[in-house]
């Protein structure tokens, strides 16, 4: 091998944050190619909530200063300062789940229930892939998964299966979850927040849309594993030729772990946690303040009743922060894009060529044009809070201009961002998850793009409906 091919270096697709500073960069030299301008704002009560509206029509030419060089620095800094309240939210939250996950309640709940029902592994899926999907729709699970991995995987080849089965109950269960969620917030609560929608309404029609994709995800599963059972008792590979000697050093084997009392009665608090945020947004106007401070308080009663002394619960709480500290951090670098075009004035002049280009279109080809743009874009920006922060105000607004409502726009943005979540290779969770499975992400691409396609159809019939009858 030559000297040139050894120093050649392989091309790796960039970091999220470097995509996004490289945004910032072509959004100041857009400033000096695309004219400056602006609409009319309005604001107006729309279902019982007051909105800031474009006024079609109203567009025209302004004078505005370019970003400068040291502009694009700033930008970061000042995109920080813009989503303070989201990435602080983000933090609080992750923190509260830190020590939620130090108490192993969740874990120990479920390692129970798989040694309970050993002998009923055909069920298992289902019952698994629901508690899993309730984890995406509630609190936006998603790193959260990826322990479970190390459990369910060797389960899965013990009980017939193999490790793409293990893993799609894990992966397919909480995306399944995580793109119709309800009560997410994450995703729903902070697009809605940017769209000023009142926080988790259409939670109604949202949850119709978790029982039929996670119900339709569930089935596909189901009768895959049936396919590979079939295979391995026949002694034959599985028709992905996944070879299993690379798992028969796993020594691992299922124990009937303790299951205490205190682990349930935080599993108790955790449910009564949610109910509560449910109520305290749809009676009390709750935003994202309120279930900070109610997930903070869960977490210091979770760490109390898990017997964590005051430092444990600190250590646990600056744990669950570090986890999200890539994601919170992405929703600032998303902001500081925003913010270049808006001080140069650009973003309303981009708003009016697209409102142009696509004015002519049905609304419903403009609402599907919307899931498509998201799906592409979760490749770019795989973090939900993010792509929220960076997607959404120009959404809302383009929405403003097609007849297309808010509440569309977000659902559009929900289900584009959450399929793709199972096979973006640029998802550091997705590919941490197929590195404990051993499974090379190109197998698994080819496995699961059937029930992607599924879902997308699925996420096409959801947007139609509620751009025609719902919303």
């Amino acid at each position: 091998m030559d000297n040139e091919s050894i120093n050649k270096k392989k091309w790796e697709f960039p970091n999220v944050f470097a995509l996004l500073f490289g945004l910032i960069i072509l959004a100041t030299a857009v400033s000096y190619i695309i004219p400056s301008g602006s609409f009319e704002r309005v604001e107006k009560e729309v279902n019982g909530n007051v909105q800031t509206l474009v006024v079609e029509g109203t567009y025209q030419s302004v004078e505005a200063e370019n970003a400068t060089l040291f502009g694009i620095f700033e930008a970061v800094f000042k995109g920080m300062e813009n989503a303070a309240p989201i990435i602080f939210f983000i933090f609080i939250v992750g923190g509260a789940f830190g020590i939620l996950s130090k108490t192993q309640a969740i874990e120990n709940g479920l390692e129970r229930l798989v040694y309970k029902m050993e002998d009923k592994k055909f069920l298992l899926i289902p019952i698994i892939m629901v508690l899993f999907a309730l984890g995406g729709a509630t609190f936006g699970m998603s790193e959260e998964t990826i322990p479970f991995l190390f459990i369910l995987v060797p389960l899965a080849i013990r009980l017939g299966y193999n490790p793409m089965i293990g893993a799609s109950i894990v992966i397919l269960g909480s995306v399944a979850g995580f793109t119709t969620a309800f009560l997410n917030p994450f995703t729903v609560g902070i697009a809605q927040g940017i769209a000023e929608l009142p926080l988790f309404s259409g939670k109604g029609y949202r949850m119709i849309m978790w029982v039929v994709m996670v119900s339709v995800t569930i089935a596909w599963v189901m009768y895959k594993a049936k396919k590979v059972a079939k295979l391995r008792q026949a002694g034959k590979l599985d028709e992905e030729e996944i070879d299993l000697s690379n798992f028969q050093e796993e020594t691992y084997a299922l124990k009937d772990v303790e299951f205490t009392l205190r682990q349930k009665i935080i599993l108790v608090i955790f449910t009564l946690t949610i109910l509560f945020l449910a109520i305290g947004v749809t009676k009390f106007g709750w935003y994202i303040m309120e279930i900070a401070s109610l997930f903070l308080l869960f977490g210091v009663i979770a760490g109390i009743i898990g017997k964590m002394n005051y430092n444990e619960i600190a250590d646990s709480f600056i744990d669950g922060c570090k986890d999200l500290v890539p994601g919170a951090l992405v929703v600032g670098f998303a902001y500081g894009v925003l913010v270049i075009l808006q001080e140069s004035m650009t973003i309303d002049t981009i708003l009016n060529a697209v409102a142009n280009s696509i004015n002519e279109l049905p609304s419903l080809l403009s609402a599907l044009g919307m899931l498509l743009t998201q799906s592409g874009l979760n490749f770019l920006v795989p973090s939900g809070s993010g792509q929220a922060a960076l997607s959404m105000p120009i959404m809302s607004s383009i929405s403003d201009l097609t007849e297309v409502s808010r509440q569309t726009a977000v659902l559009a943005f929900q289900l584009g961002d959450g399929i793709s979540n199972a096979i973006t290779p640029t998802s550091g969770v997705l590919m941490a998850s197929l590195a404990i499975a051993k499974i090379e992400w190109t197998k698994w691409a080819k496995f699961v793009l059937p029930i992607i396609l599924i879902q997308y159809l699925l996420a096409a019939v959801f947007v139609t409906i509620a751009h025609l009858f719902v919303f």
